[in-house]
């Protein structure tokens, strides 16, 4: 683990403080609560106010409580909780269907990250866990929701020319920007991910976009299969599951009408 930040550590604990009583201090307050010098509580809940994590209370001179941006993160937060729970209904319906494991992931950065999951029954199945990250390149979600953002955040994210190749995790990982650029072109056309042995050498997935109300890309549920199951024919199967279950999911999540 890395060191920890202490200007940090003390900001967030000053916001903490906000979570008791009725949720509006003065600096002296938190001054006498955590037991910090009085500049340094000045400045951090100045900076804190400039970024509007606390506001000023304007009856009461001097004393503070929690601005919009606590807000703006805790609704994010609950949307990200809403996301999971619903994914996790939605990946058993489909894992009953099709009895292989289904997963549910979101993007962050370059990478996707599990948060829902259900197993396949099978004695030979895919062996992940729901939290675990993996380079977006590599896998069928990743790819979905690399390819469904806008131009300028997926030039952002991606490699430019010259620079260093992309990461493998298997001799079948796409490792070329170009490549990938092409491969996200083809999904963006399709409207579906295809992973072929690219993140696990005995494993290929197919994967489809989530919605939420507003239509935008929020996450990717696929389908994973043991190569000893998988084939062209299954494929256009699993495809198709893995379409309505991303519709169904994108229902709950407000979503109406085509993409």
């Amino acid at each position: 683990m890395g060191r920890l930040v202490p200007a940090v550590t003390r900001a967030l604990d000053i916001l903490e403080l906000f979570l008791d009583g009725d949720g509006i201090l003065s600096a002296p307050e938190i001054t006498r609560k955590l037991g910090l010098p009085r500049t340094t509580v000045h400045e951090l809940v100045t900076t804190l106010a400039a970024r509007s994590y606390l506001v000023p209370v304007p009856e009461q001179p001097g004393r503070y409580r929690l601005g919009v941006r606590t807000y703006q993160l805790g609704s994010r937060y609950a949307e990200q909780l809403d996301l999971a729970a619903e994914g996790q209904q939605v990946a058993r319906s489909v894992a009953e269907t099709c009895d292989e494991t289904v997963h549910v992931a979101i993007l962050e950065g370059t990478d996707v990250i599990y948060i829902a999951k259900v197993d396949s029954t099978h004695a030979v199945r895919m062996v992940s866990a729901a939290g675990r990250r993996l380079p977006a390149h590599c896998t069928s979600v990743g790819k979905m929701l690399l390819a469904s953002l806008p131009p300028d955040e997926l030039d952002a994210r991606l490699p430019g020319p010259g620079d260093e190749p992309l990461r493998a995790m298997t001799e079948n990982s796409i490792t070329s920007p170009e490549k990938l650029r092409e491969a996200l072109a083809e999904i963006r056309a399709r409207g579906v991910a295809v992973e072929r042995r690219e993140s696990n050498p005995d494993v290929s997935c197919v994967a489809a976009p989530v919605r939420d109300g507003t239509g935008k890309v929020v996450a990717a549920l696929s389908i994973s299969v043991p190569m000893i199951r998988w084939s062209e024919e299954r494929r256009a199967e699993l495809e198709a599951l893995a379409v309505g279950g991303a519709a169904e999911l994108s229902a709950r999540l407000g979503h109406r009408g085509a993409a």
